[in-house]
């Protein structure tokens, strides 16, 4: 039996120098056994300055991009891919980019009709100083995914997070506040069918914390995963079409993941973000609605690289 990916030569980016490394060289874990069963010659690319030359040497057919965060994830290396002229996964250079900028990402949603929190952006050192909203509300980096840098300000908190003001913060000069919104965490995955973006499921996430941050995403029991979620079916298919439309609206390409709350006293939902290129690890949603609609990894995987190559023999990457 002609395995479908025999004859492929494919790399996968992941690690690099952001600060999800070590759960990209998990995505990228990931994809390489996914690729190797489908019978696809794999090269592991840990890229860092010199990645134009190393995939220029290497000459893949395809390039499967695992990485997540500040530069794998907002739009510069998938420049470097359309300069090369590679086809590549996920979204392309505009996408990323748009996705990667939370405050500027919610306002192409709020215009396409998904609602989103308010709250906009503010010079860290003075939401260090005072509070500037009414509590409780999050406080999160601008441009950083995996929660990383995530503070929730409670109702009777004092003072704002004093980490904003730290010589060792990282995530920028400006930061995100937008009001907190209780109730329950909820995830949809979607992949970008040629006939429209589809929504695989809506899950609802139980963080062991209380708060879906880097631990409970990614570490061992840091979360429960319901699926289906138990929500009124109303409710699902407005996430799951909030989801879809936010995936078109954004121009995004592949597989994404948007995270969303929602508020089942006051029946408000709202999408926080859309995830350009979700995490593919043992803990992660995608793979696992996936699955929920019948969808084997090896399956996922498939999909995800033919839709690669199939955007490339109609014309972009983008």
């Amino acid at each position: 039996m002609t395995l479908p990916l025999a004859g492929r030569h494919v790399a996968v980016l992941s690690g690099g120098p952001s600060a999800e490394r070590e759960v990209s060289l998990v995505t990228g874990d990931f994809y390489a056994g996914a690729l190797e069963r489908l019978g696809a010659r794999v090269s592991r690319v840990d890229p860092g300055r010199d990645v134009a030359e190393v995939l220029a040497r290497l000459e893949p057919d395809l390039v499967v991009n695992g990485l997540h965060g500040v530069w794998g994830e907002d739009g510069r290396v998938q420049g470097v891919l359309d300069t090369l002229k590679l086809p590549y996964t996920h979204s392309g250079v505009l996408a990323s980019a748009l996705a990667m900028d939370k405050a500027k990402a919610k306002a192409v949603l709020a215009a396409a009709g998904v609602t989103v929190p308010g709250g906009g952006l503010f010079n860290r050192h003075l939401a260090a100083r005072d509070h500037v909203m009414q509590r409780p509300y999050v406080v999160k980096p601008n441009a950083e995914g995996s929660s990383v840098g995530v503070f929730i300000v409670r109702e009777g908190a004092n003072q704002p997070p004093a980490e904003l003001a730290s010589d060792a913060w990282t995530f920028g000069e400006e930061v995100l506040i937008e009001p907190y919104i209780p109730g329950l965490e909820l995830a949809v995955a979607v992949m970008g069918e040629s006939n429209g973006p589809k929504a695989l499921a809506v899950t609802e996430i139980r963080a062991s914390t209380g708060f879906y941050d880097y631990d409970a995403k990614y570490a061992e029991g840091g979360s429960t995963h319901v699926i289906p979620a138990k929500i009124p079916d109303a409710v699902r298919d407005r996430a799951m079409r909030m989801a879809e439309v936010a995936h078109a609206a954004l121009g995004c390409r592949g597989v994404t993941r948007s995270d969303l709350r929602y508020d089942d006293i006051n029946d408000l939902l709202v999408l926080l973000e859309v995830n350009t290129q979700p995490g593919m690890t043992p803990t992660s949603l995608v793979p696992e609605q996936a699955a929920h609609i019948g969808l084997s990894v090896d399956r996922l995987v498939l999909w995800i690289v033919e839709d690669a190559y199939a955007r490339c023999s109609a014309g972009g990457t983008a």
